[in-house]
């Protein structure tokens, strides 16, 4: 009878470690939804710049790591807030159009600025891509 005791504490032991386990894991999960809230509320239509860790190999062989931003319009934002959720912004270089593509729970990503605010009627702004003439209404953020 003394084994059966000892065999039963010990199994509520490790239910008690399990549910301390799982208690951390929902702990870790609401500190990354917190970190994920750090991104602001984007939509179509708002200027950002999107600043970027960006590592590079110099002639020696060494490795540096520089913060380059991205600054342009929202054209499209897709999945929400999920994993693969990412924004396309669109900028004008030298007469050129750029697009890059950036995933929301990217790593390398520092932060995202909000610099203006355009107020659009549609969910995708491709239209700017053929070379709409007319200016957005825009409102200074910051």
């Amino acid at each position: 009878m003394a084994e059966t005791k000892t065999a039963t504490t010990t199994t509520k032991t490790e239910e008690t470690e399990s549910k301390t386990k799982k208690a951390e894991a929902k702990k870790e999960q609401k500190k990354s939804a917190t970190e994920k809230e750090k991104i602001p509320e984007l939509k179509p239509g708002m200027t950002v710049r999107v600043y970027q860790k960006i590592k590079e190999l110099n002639i020696k062989g060494e490795e540096k790591a520089r913060i380059q931003y991205f600054e342009g319009i929202i054209i499209a934002k897709k999945h929400g807030r999920e994993k693969g959720a990412t924004i396309t912004v669109r900028k004008i270089s030298h007469g050129v159009g750029v697009e890059k593509i950036f995933p929301l729970n990217l790593p390398t990503i520092e932060k995202i600025e909000i610099k203006k605010e355009a107020r659009v009627r549609r969910a995708k702004l491709y239209f700017l891509k053929r070379g709409y003439k007319k200016r957005l209404k825009e409102t200074v953020v910051k």
